[in-house]
Protein backbone atom coordinates (compact mmCIF):
# COMPACT_ATOMS: atom_id res chain seq x y z
CA UNK A 1 0.00 0.00 0.00
CA UNK A 2 1.17 3.87 -1.10
CA UNK A 3 2.25 5.78 2.06
CA UNK A 4 0.70 9.27 2.23
CA UNK A 5 2.36 11.59 0.82
CA UNK A 6 2.26 14.91 3.21
CA UNK A 7 1.10 18.21 2.39
CA UNK A 8 3.82 20.56 0.24
CA UNK A 9 3.15 23.55 -0.81
CA UNK A 10 4.73 25.06 -4.93
CA UNK A 11 6.12 28.23 -4.16
CA UNK A 12 6.77 30.23 -7.24
CA UNK A 13 10.62 31.05 -6.55
CA UNK A 14 13.54 28.61 -5.36
CA UNK A 15 14.84 29.20 -2.25
CA UNK A 16 18.70 28.17 -1.92
CA UNK A 17 21.01 27.69 1.29
CA UNK A 18 24.24 28.54 -0.36
CA UNK A 19 28.05 27.86 0.16
CA UNK A 20 29.03 31.32 1.16
CA UNK A 21 32.66 30.82 2.14
CA UNK A 22 35.06 27.64 2.24
CA UNK A 23 34.73 26.19 5.74
CA UNK A 24 37.42 25.71 7.57
CA UNK A 25 37.30 22.78 9.56
CA UNK A 26 33.88 22.27 10.67
CA UNK A 27 31.30 23.72 8.76
CA UNK A 28 29.00 26.91 10.48
CA UNK A 29 26.12 28.88 10.08
CA UNK A 30 28.18 31.83 8.84
CA UNK A 31 29.75 29.97 5.58
CA UNK A 32 25.97 30.31 4.54
CA UNK A 33 23.69 32.41 2.89
CA UNK A 34 19.98 32.19 2.06
CA UNK A 35 18.89 33.32 -1.41
CA UNK A 36 15.94 32.92 -4.13
CA UNK A 37 16.35 31.63 -7.50
CA UNK A 38 14.30 31.01 -10.07
CA UNK A 39 12.54 27.76 -10.76
CA UNK A 40 14.44 25.66 -14.05
CA UNK A 41 12.18 23.71 -16.07
CA UNK A 42 13.68 20.07 -16.92
CA UNK A 43 15.39 19.16 -20.69
CA UNK A 44 14.21 15.42 -22.35
CA UNK A 45 15.74 13.40 -19.53
CA UNK A 46 15.41 15.25 -16.62
CA UNK A 47 12.75 15.78 -14.30
CA UNK A 48 11.99 18.60 -11.52
CA UNK A 49 11.72 17.33 -8.00
CA UNK A 50 10.04 19.80 -5.25
CA UNK A 51 12.59 18.45 -2.52
CA UNK A 52 10.31 17.84 1.00
CA UNK A 53 13.15 16.61 3.46
CA UNK A 54 16.56 18.14 3.48
CA UNK A 55 19.33 15.60 5.32
CA UNK A 56 22.52 16.82 7.39
CA UNK A 57 24.80 13.91 6.91
CA UNK A 58 28.61 13.94 8.24
CA UNK A 59 30.13 13.58 4.83
CA UNK A 60 28.84 17.26 4.05
CA UNK A 61 31.90 18.62 6.16
CA UNK A 62 33.96 16.54 3.30
CA UNK A 63 31.52 17.93 0.74
CA UNK A 64 31.84 21.38 1.79
CA UNK A 65 35.54 21.28 1.55
CA UNK A 66 35.81 20.24 -2.04
CA UNK A 67 35.14 22.92 -4.22
CA UNK A 68 34.67 20.20 -7.78
CA UNK A 69 31.33 19.01 -5.31
CA UNK A 70 30.40 22.38 -3.56
CA UNK A 71 31.26 25.62 -5.60
CA UNK A 72 31.13 29.01 -3.72
CA UNK A 73 27.50 30.40 -4.28
CA UNK A 74 26.10 26.74 -5.31
CA UNK A 75 23.65 25.22 -3.13
CA UNK A 76 24.67 23.16 0.09
CA UNK A 77 25.25 19.52 -2.01
CA UNK A 78 22.90 17.52 0.21
CA UNK A 79 20.86 14.05 0.45
CA UNK A 80 17.33 14.78 0.17
CA UNK A 81 13.59 13.21 -0.20
CA UNK A 82 11.38 14.99 -2.54
CA UNK A 83 8.43 14.28 -5.15
CA UNK A 84 8.15 14.48 -8.68
CA UNK A 85 6.10 17.51 -10.14
CA UNK A 86 7.55 17.41 -13.44
CA UNK A 87 8.93 15.01 -15.54
CA UNK A 88 10.62 14.62 -18.98
CA UNK A 89 11.73 11.13 -18.36
CA UNK A 90 9.48 7.91 -19.35
CA UNK A 91 11.10 6.11 -16.55
CA UNK A 92 9.97 8.20 -13.81
CA UNK A 93 6.39 9.33 -12.83
CA UNK A 94 4.87 12.71 -11.93
CA UNK A 95 3.95 12.03 -7.96
CA UNK A 96 7.07 9.43 -7.57
CA UNK A 97 9.31 9.91 -4.42
CA UNK A 98 13.12 9.84 -4.99
CA UNK A 99 16.26 10.45 -2.88
CA UNK A 100 19.29 11.69 -4.15
CA UNK A 101 21.50 14.89 -4.81
CA UNK A 102 19.12 17.53 -4.63
CA UNK A 103 20.98 20.18 -2.49
CA UNK A 104 19.49 22.11 0.01
CA UNK A 105 17.15 23.97 -2.01
CA UNK A 106 12.84 23.81 -2.83
CA UNK A 107 13.38 22.63 -6.16
CA UNK A 108 15.96 20.83 -8.02
CA UNK A 109 16.50 19.89 -11.73
CA UNK A 110 17.55 16.17 -11.96
CA UNK A 111 18.28 12.99 -13.62
CA UNK A 112 18.58 9.35 -12.95
CA UNK A 113 22.31 9.70 -12.43
CA UNK A 114 21.11 12.13 -9.51
CA UNK A 115 19.41 9.24 -7.47
CA UNK A 116 20.24 6.90 -5.02
CA UNK A 117 16.96 5.31 -4.72
CA UNK A 118 13.75 6.09 -6.70
CA UNK A 119 10.52 5.08 -4.70
CA UNK A 120 7.36 5.10 -6.82
CA UNK A 121 5.27 3.15 -4.26
CA UNK A 122 6.83 3.42 -0.46
CA UNK A 123 6.48 1.26 1.73
CA UNK A 124 7.46 3.31 5.16
CA UNK A 125 7.04 6.72 5.93
CA UNK A 126 9.27 8.77 3.58
CA UNK A 127 11.47 10.48 6.47
CA UNK A 128 12.52 6.77 6.66
CA UNK A 129 13.91 6.59 3.21
CA UNK A 130 16.50 9.24 4.06
CA UNK A 131 17.50 7.00 6.95
CA UNK A 132 17.16 3.25 7.57
CA UNK A 133 16.12 2.74 4.54
CA UNK A 134 18.99 5.45 3.30
CA UNK A 135 22.54 5.91 2.34
CA UNK A 136 22.73 5.17 6.56
CA UNK A 137 20.62 1.74 6.38
CA UNK A 138 22.19 0.54 3.43
CA UNK A 139 25.81 1.79 4.56
CA UNK A 140 25.86 -0.79 7.15
CA UNK A 141 24.09 -3.39 5.24
CA UNK A 142 26.28 -3.66 2.39
CA UNK A 143 29.55 -2.73 4.43
CA UNK A 144 28.83 -5.45 6.81
CA UNK A 145 27.98 -8.08 4.57
CA UNK A 146 30.91 -7.67 1.96
CA UNK A 147 33.73 -6.85 4.31
CA UNK A 148 32.83 -8.59 7.59
CA UNK A 149 29.93 -10.62 7.38
CA UNK A 150 28.72 -11.40 11.28
CA UNK A 151 28.14 -14.63 12.28
CA UNK A 152 27.13 -16.83 15.68
CA UNK A 153 29.83 -16.32 18.36
CA UNK A 154 31.99 -13.71 17.16
CA UNK A 155 32.53 -10.34 19.14
CA UNK A 156 31.88 -7.08 16.84
CA UNK A 157 32.45 -3.92 18.20
CA UNK A 158 30.68 -0.34 16.66
CA UNK A 159 31.99 3.15 17.04
CA UNK A 160 29.92 6.03 16.68
CA UNK A 161 27.06 2.85 17.98
CA UNK A 162 24.01 5.09 18.04
CA UNK A 163 24.45 7.30 15.02
CA UNK A 164 22.12 6.40 11.84
CA UNK A 165 24.61 3.25 10.57
CA UNK A 166 25.91 2.40 13.89
CA UNK A 167 22.65 1.76 15.37
CA UNK A 168 21.79 -0.59 11.89
CA UNK A 169 25.02 -1.74 12.00
CA UNK A 170 24.49 -3.65 15.97
CA UNK A 171 21.22 -5.01 14.99
CA UNK A 172 22.21 -6.48 12.13
CA UNK A 173 25.19 -8.47 13.89
CA UNK A 174 23.03 -9.33 16.93
CA UNK A 175 20.20 -10.63 15.07
CA UNK A 176 23.22 -12.92 13.54
CA UNK A 177 24.14 -14.04 17.02
CA UNK A 178 27.38 -11.74 17.36
CA UNK A 179 28.43 -10.27 21.11
CA UNK A 180 27.97 -6.58 20.15
CA UNK A 181 29.31 -3.85 21.91
CA UNK A 182 29.30 0.05 21.34
CA UNK A 183 31.17 3.10 21.78
CA UNK A 184 29.22 6.81 21.81
CA UNK A 185 29.61 10.15 23.18
CA UNK A 186 26.83 10.26 26.17
CA UNK A 187 25.11 7.67 28.18
CA UNK A 188 21.54 8.41 26.82
CA UNK A 189 23.44 7.02 23.82
CA UNK A 190 24.42 4.17 26.29
CA UNK A 191 21.06 3.41 27.04
CA UNK A 192 19.65 3.49 23.52
CA UNK A 193 22.17 0.94 22.57
CA UNK A 194 21.23 -1.32 24.53
CA UNK A 195 17.48 -0.63 24.86
CA UNK A 196 17.07 -0.18 21.45
CA UNK A 197 19.79 -1.21 19.04
CA UNK A 198 20.66 -4.56 19.85
CA UNK A 199 24.10 -3.92 21.67
CA UNK A 200 25.17 -6.38 24.69
CA UNK A 201 26.98 -3.62 26.36
CA UNK A 202 27.68 0.11 25.18
CA UNK A 203 30.75 2.59 26.66
CA UNK A 204 31.46 6.43 26.68
CA UNK A 205 34.35 6.54 25.14
CA UNK A 206 35.34 10.01 26.52
CA UNK A 207 35.02 8.08 30.24
CA UNK A 208 38.50 6.82 31.77
CA UNK A 209 40.75 4.78 30.02
CA UNK A 210 39.31 3.04 26.46
CA UNK A 211 41.97 0.61 25.88
CA UNK A 212 41.21 -0.74 29.53
CA UNK A 213 37.42 -0.41 28.64
CA UNK A 214 37.86 -2.01 25.45
CA UNK A 215 40.16 -5.02 27.18
CA UNK A 216 37.75 -5.65 30.03
CA UNK A 217 35.05 -5.76 27.43
CA UNK A 218 36.47 -8.52 25.45
CA UNK A 219 39.98 -9.89 26.80
CA UNK A 220 40.19 -12.27 23.86
CA UNK A 221 39.87 -9.49 21.65
CA UNK A 222 37.27 -8.11 18.98
CA UNK A 223 36.48 -10.12 15.56
CA UNK A 224 34.98 -6.97 13.90
CA UNK A 225 35.20 -3.56 14.36
CA UNK A 226 32.87 -1.45 12.57
CA UNK A 227 34.93 2.09 12.64
CA UNK A 228 32.55 5.31 11.90
CA UNK A 229 35.08 7.81 13.50
CA UNK A 230 39.01 7.24 13.34
CA UNK A 231 41.39 8.90 14.86
CA UNK A 232 42.13 7.99 18.45
CA UNK A 233 38.98 5.91 18.78
CA UNK A 234 40.67 3.54 16.06
CA UNK A 235 43.78 3.38 17.33
CA UNK A 236 42.98 2.06 20.83
CA UNK A 237 40.52 -0.27 18.68
CA UNK A 238 43.37 -1.83 16.62
CA UNK A 239 45.10 -2.85 19.80
CA UNK A 240 41.75 -4.77 20.85
CA UNK A 241 41.47 -6.59 18.09
CA UNK A 242 41.75 -10.53 17.78
CA UNK A 243 44.21 -12.21 15.05
CA UNK A 244 42.81 -12.41 11.90
CA UNK A 245 39.90 -9.48 12.81
CA UNK A 246 38.76 -7.46 10.21
CA UNK A 247 38.29 -3.61 10.09
CA UNK A 248 35.50 -1.87 8.13
CA UNK A 249 36.40 1.47 7.57
CA UNK A 250 33.37 3.39 6.94
CA UNK A 251 33.73 7.18 8.47
CA UNK A 252 36.48 9.13 9.75
CA UNK A 253 34.50 11.24 11.86
CA UNK A 254 36.97 12.45 14.36
CA UNK A 255 39.05 14.26 11.77
CA UNK A 256 37.68 17.57 10.61
CA UNK A 257 40.31 18.59 8.40
CA UNK A 258 42.62 16.44 5.76
CA UNK A 259 44.59 19.78 4.96
CA UNK A 260 47.03 19.41 6.48
CA UNK A 261 47.02 15.35 7.05
CA UNK A 262 47.08 15.07 10.18
CA UNK A 263 49.54 12.30 12.10
CA UNK A 264 49.18 10.21 15.04
CA UNK A 265 49.95 6.42 16.11
CA UNK A 266 51.67 4.18 13.82
CA UNK A 267 49.71 1.18 13.58
CA UNK A 268 51.70 -0.94 10.84
CA UNK A 269 52.94 -2.99 13.17
CA UNK A 270 49.21 -3.55 14.83
CA UNK A 271 47.87 -4.49 10.95
CA UNK A 272 50.98 -6.85 11.13
CA UNK A 273 51.07 -9.31 14.18
CA UNK A 274 47.34 -9.59 14.49
CA UNK A 275 47.12 -10.14 10.74
CA UNK A 276 44.24 -7.56 10.60
CA UNK A 277 42.20 -7.25 7.27
CA UNK A 278 41.44 -3.33 7.28
CA UNK A 279 39.03 -2.25 4.00
CA UNK A 280 37.45 0.72 3.24
CA UNK A 281 34.04 1.18 2.07
CA UNK A 282 32.50 3.99 0.27
CA UNK A 283 28.68 3.81 -0.30
CA UNK A 284 28.92 6.00 -3.83
CA UNK A 285 30.74 3.03 -5.67
CA UNK A 286 27.55 0.23 -4.58
CA UNK A 287 24.28 2.68 -6.26
CA UNK A 288 23.13 -0.15 -8.46
CA UNK A 289 22.35 -2.32 -5.24
CA UNK A 290 20.54 0.32 -3.28
CA UNK A 291 17.29 -0.99 -4.49
CA UNK A 292 18.07 -4.78 -3.01
CA UNK A 293 19.18 -3.09 0.16
CA UNK A 294 16.36 -1.27 0.72
CA UNK A 295 13.58 -4.02 0.06
CA UNK A 296 15.74 -6.20 2.51
CA UNK A 297 15.72 -3.25 5.19
CA UNK A 298 11.94 -2.67 4.96
CA UNK A 299 11.46 -5.97 5.02
CA UNK A 300 13.09 -6.14 8.46
CA UNK A 301 11.40 -2.54 9.26
CA UNK A 302 7.89 -3.85 8.90
CA UNK A 303 9.13 -6.84 10.48
CA UNK A 304 9.59 -4.77 13.96
CA UNK A 305 13.13 -6.49 13.03
CA UNK A 306 14.97 -2.85 12.91
CA UNK A 307 14.28 0.37 15.23
CA UNK A 308 15.45 3.92 14.49
CA UNK A 309 15.31 7.29 15.68
CA UNK A 310 14.68 10.18 13.71
CA UNK A 311 14.37 14.17 14.43
CA UNK A 312 12.13 16.01 12.01
CA UNK A 313 12.47 19.76 12.18
CA UNK A 314 9.93 22.33 10.26
CA UNK A 315 11.54 25.17 8.08
CA UNK A 316 14.49 26.03 6.20
CA UNK A 317 16.12 28.24 9.05
CA UNK A 318 16.76 24.85 10.54
CA UNK A 319 18.83 23.48 7.99
CA UNK A 320 21.59 25.08 10.10
CA UNK A 321 21.15 24.54 13.73
CA UNK A 322 20.37 20.68 12.70
CA UNK A 323 24.29 20.65 11.07
CA UNK A 324 25.44 21.92 14.09
CA UNK A 325 23.90 19.98 16.52
CA UNK A 326 24.73 16.35 14.02
CA UNK A 327 28.28 18.02 14.38
CA UNK A 328 28.42 18.59 18.16
CA UNK A 329 26.82 15.22 18.81
CA UNK A 330 23.75 16.16 20.34
CA UNK A 331 21.36 14.73 17.41
CA UNK A 332 19.44 11.75 18.41
CA UNK A 333 18.94 9.57 15.22
CA UNK A 334 18.77 10.83 11.35
CA UNK A 335 18.27 14.30 10.76
CA UNK A 336 16.29 15.67 8.44
CA UNK A 337 14.60 19.02 8.05
CA UNK A 338 10.75 19.53 6.40
CA UNK A 339 10.73 22.24 3.91
CA UNK A 340 7.49 21.32 2.04
CA UNK A 341 5.23 24.38 3.57
CA UNK A 342 5.97 27.82 3.88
Amino acid sequence: MRTAMPNFTTPRTNRQMVLAQRPQGTPRPADFALREAPITAPQDGGFLVRTLYLSADPVQRGWAANPALTPIDAPMRSLAIGVVIDSRDASVRTGDVVYGFFGWQDYAVATRADLLSHIPDPRAPLPAYAGVLGMPGVTAWLALHDIAPPREGQSVLVSTAAGTVGSVVGQIARQAGAHVVGLTGNEDKIARCISDYGYHAAYNYKVGNLSETLSAACPQGFDTYFDNTGGAILDSAIRAMARFGRIVQCGTAATSSWNPAPTGLRNEREILMRALTWSGFVIFDHVDRFPAAIERLTDMLLAGQLKHDESVEPGMERILPTLEALFAGTNAGKMLVYIGED
